[in-house]
């Protein structure tokens, strides 16, 4: 039930620009992509602009047979908000925020409202989103489809932790309001959930207090895995947030080495310009580097070290200048690095990237991540970029959190390495289940339905089919992400 019958729709033709002209409903079909670029699929494409059109939207779609995918920024690197044959809803144009309460650090937001309109909103009255991703063009809906994490999840947890009260809207036409306490199987299922339960209408959530638009950061190298996971360990209680750096490449004593950036905040009065900090204009990233080379070119200059060899020597000279060093940044620089480099992605070239992250507990991260880096040396398929951060378990469904650390890993794809690439990273799988770990469905492209049983639980998953033909009992709501890791 709520498969397409992709028999039924005529191709008129394919031009040049992607977009497949069809006999139906929606009037086209195009291609669209995850953000790693590694994934193509046709959808028809819908943008919107009110609930009318949500509703509208599931209606056609239940008369047509057809499923949908909600579509936030599409910013995750796998299938999540991808639908091959189906409808994809993208959900940015609904962005309006409905009620802000400066004395309190409330607000109220529709699902399409990005990282980006949060902060500028709240920050020149005192205030900061209290979890925010790598990038700020992530819509909130889209943020709690998966449960977003930051770089102080041990601390502050994800951020559905921060959730006061959702509003969302059910494929059967229903309008709930869900909280911890109201329907609290709901919201604890609807975020993490994947856009696979119901659609968010509102969302509710508590700002964290500022004193000032800078962070005191302080930045020190690591020689190896051990070290580096020792010294984050060390420095979460005194950190409000730490994150890590691992050159991936590097082998031998040198083995899981970078560079780990802790940042604090500024109590209040330390920020003598506080004022001037807290301004939208104060924290926005420079377009271009020493004011002269713009930002979104430097993904070419980037692509010819996109290699083994070039990755290695480029992670090399960073390890090898990286140095003890304290200063003061601004949030949006401290937080947003995925936005300094407009387009990076596209470094990694015509096949794309995945990015494949673990989460294991702390009694089990060490050795089960220095077998997966020396796996990855022996078949010569390093990671070009590593990050560690610290976490910690929270109460939702499908959570991927655990008392411990997680290291997101990006790979780039190519025609030769496609198959054996897929084949290390089941391996991984592997060993970071046999370790008591989980993982992320925002990230990993390779998840099986038995991983996922493994470590959700089965009293986990049957909850989530039970809420889903509960809420989408004609299946409506769903997604390639859904039908790879939930398929019957």
């Amino acid at each position: 039930m709520g498969h397409a019958d992709h028999s039924k729709y005529t191709f008129i033709h394919f031009p040049e620009n992607g977009v497949l002209m069809t006999k139906s409903l929606f009037e086209t079909m195009r291609y669209v992509e995850n953000f790693g670029h590694s994934l193509r699929l046709p959808a028809y494409y819908f943008q919107p602009e009110e609930m009318d059109g949500i509703r509208q939207a599931l209606h056609s779609a239940k008369e047509e047979g057809l499923t949908v995918t909600l579509r936030g920024a599409g910013r995750s690197y796998n299938d999540a908000s991808l639908n091959a044959g189906g409808i994809i809803l993208d959900l940015q144009a609904i962005n309006q925020i409905l009620d802000w309460r400066p004395e309190s650090g409330i607000i109220r937001c529709e699902p399409g409202v990005t990282l980006q309109q949060l902060w500028q909103h709240v920050l020149p009255a005192g205030w900061w989103p209290p979890v925010v991703s790598g990038t700020m063009t992530t819509t909130l809906g889209g943020c709690l489809g998966m449960n977003i994490h930051g770089k102080n999840n041990y601390k502050t947890g994800t951020i559905g932790e921060h959730v006061i009260e959702f509003n969302a809207l059910l494929p059967t036409g229903a309008e709930v309001t869900c909280s911890p306490k109201l329907n609290g199987d709901l919201f604890r299922a609807m975020i993490g959930g994947m856009g696979l339960l119901g659609i968010f209408t509102s969302i509710t959530l508590q700002m964290k207090r500022m004193h000032s638009g800078l962070l005191q950061v302080s930045a020190w190298n690591v020689p190896n895995l051990t070290t580096h996971l020792e010294e984050i360990e060390n420095h979460k209680d005194v950190a409000d947030y730490i994150v890590g750096w691992m050159d991936c490449t590097s082998g031998g004593r040198g083995l899981g080495r970078g560079q780990l950036h802790q940042a604090n905040y500024l109590p209040e009065g330390a920020d003598t310009n506080a004022e001037r900090s807290l301004q939208v204009d104060f924290q926005t990233l420079p377009s271009k580097f020493f004011g002269l080379v713009p930002k979104s070119a430097l993904h070419y200059f980037m692509g010819p070290f996109m290699n083994n060899p070039g990755t290695r020597l480029v992670n090399s000279a960073k390890y090898l200048v990286g140095r003890n060093k304290t200063y003061r940044q601004s949030h949006a620089s401290f937080h947003f690095l995925l936005d300094y480099v407009p387009g990076w992605e596209l470094s990694y070239g015509r096949q794309g990237l995945i990015q494949y992250q673990s989460f294991l507990p702390k009694e089990t991260a060490l050795q089960t991540w220095t077998e997966m880096l020396r796996l990855s040396h022996r078949v010569n398929l390093p990671s070009y970029l590593g990050v560690t951060k610290r976490h910690r378990p929270d109460g939702f469904l499908l959570s991927h959190a655990v008392n411990g650390y997680s290291l997101a890993m990006d790979f780039k794809i190519t025609n030769h390495n496609r198959y054996p690439l897929a084949g290390m990273l089941q391996e991984f799988d592997q060993l970071v289940l046999q370790a008591g770990g989980r993982f992320y469905f925002a990230k990993n492209s390779e998840t099986l339905p038995k991983t996922a049983l493994t470590f959700l639980g089965e009293d986990a998953v049957n909850k989530f089919r039970s809420l889903k033909n509960r809420c989408d009992p004609d299946h409506l709501l769903e997604s390639n992400l859904y039908r790879r890791v939930f398929g019957e």
